[in-house]
């Protein structure tokens, strides 16, 4: 039995090998994000290849930019999208969705990483007003379509992957809707995250190498 568990394990270690720089040290430990809303609690990890959003992501979340946002666009079979400061209570309700913390971040697309279910990307500008494609420095979307958002690929900053509570997104994504866009849930949808430390090979054995790193499942 432990030899079959050893081979079991060979190639989930050759992904994660293969998607390190030679050139850099083995990391021993990493930070996930845990991210709680009423329907339950998504863990994400974050991707070292977009190191500009996953340093923001984490700083956004250790300042407590996020605890009180709500998710405000949720489109069933597409996404659900949160991270806007005019969507907490008290906030400028005619703003939603166009908020944020005063900067953005320079586009970091990484054709390695798709818009699979429970991916993790940066909401942005238009291309007319955006050509450069550069990212809302707190705003953000996780994909809800099982069969993945394709299309989206190459055009925004996918920069983790929720590896436990796809279920959540789920649950979110079913919430009757109403307002101006018919997309902002009836229901508020309030958002509180932390920052979890965490062994590399704790979060590649529980989750997998395959999640924490990106790519086609």
């Amino acid at each position: 039995m432990k030899s079959l568990f050893a081979y079991a394990l060979l190639p989930l270690l050759l992904t994660f090998m293969a998607v390190v720089p030679a050139d850099s040290p083995a990391k021993k430990k990493d930070e996930v994000v845990v991210m709680s809303t009423p329907y339950g609690e998504m863990i994400i990890v974050l991707y070292d290849q977009t190191p500009k959003h996953k340093e923001n992501f984490l700083k956004l979340v250790r300042e407590g930019f996020y605890d009180g946002t709500r998710f405000h666009r949720v489109i069933k079979g597409f996404m659900v999208q949160g991270g806007d400061p005019e969507s907490k209570e008290g906030g400028d309700a005619s703003k939603i969705g166009q908020g944020g913390p005063g900067y953005t971040l320079e586009a970091e697309i990484n054709p390695r990483y798709s818009h699979i279910k429970g991916a993790l990307a940066a909401a942005r500008q238009g291309d007319q007003v955006n050509p450069e494609r550069r990212s809302s420095g707190s705003q953000f979307y996780l994909v809800e379509n099982p069969d993945a958002c394709r299309h989206l690929n190459g055009s925004y900053t996918v920069f983790g992957q929720v590896v436990k509570g796809l279920d959540v997104i789920d649950q979110i994504a079913a919430q009757p809707i109403s307002g101006r866009t018919q997309s902002m849930p009836k229901e508020p949808i309030p958002i509180t995250a932390k920052v979890k430390t965490m062994k590399v090979k704790d979060i590649a054995a529980m989750y997998g190498y395959e999640l924490l790193y990106g790519g086609e499942e």
